[in-house]
């Protein structure tokens, strides 16, 4: 049996969480470690890996619903969608190299925060490993 769409929108929820849990928890330790600069740095990269995500899971969804339509109207729209997604790397390519050349933080905290993300789904594969991959419970 297949999971359902309640069970795919629990996993992204908590790959979103994770890593903005796990990026908190490794900016406050780089910042008591390696100086203030280096966790802000950190805490920098970790949001701009949640955005990615965000708008990434946004884009796709967009995309989706468009390609299910599949109405001439829902053209332009595909066309438009393409063009975020386009955008998101854009901005997140230019924010990095904005921080990177200009030196404001360390260049790898701002790269180790951007690895959150990773981290967060690592945590979230082994936690449906250990549970068995069980369906979300419907309170009510």
């Amino acid at each position: 049996m297949a999971p359902s769409e309640a069970y795919y929108e629990a996993v992204e929820r908590r790959i979103e969480w994770l890593t903005l849990a796990l990026g908190a928890l490794l900016a406050s330790v780089a910042g008591w470690k390696w100086g203030w600069r280096a966790g802000v740095g950190l805490a920098f990269g970790v949001v701009l890996s949640w955005l990615n995500f965000r708008w990434l899971e946004k884009g796709v969804g967009a995309l989706l619903q468009s390609a299910a339509a599949g109405s001439q109207a829902q053209v332009h729209g595909s066309a438009w969608i393409y063009a975020r997604l386009f955008a998101r790397m854009a901005l997140l390519v230019g924010a990095v190299y904005v921080i990177l050349r200009g030196a404001w933080f360390p260049g790898r905290a701002v790269l180790a925060g951007l690895f959150s993300l990773i981290a967060a789904v690592i945590v979230e594969v082994t936690y449906e490993v250990v549970t068995g991959f069980r369906e979300p419970r419907v309170h009510g």
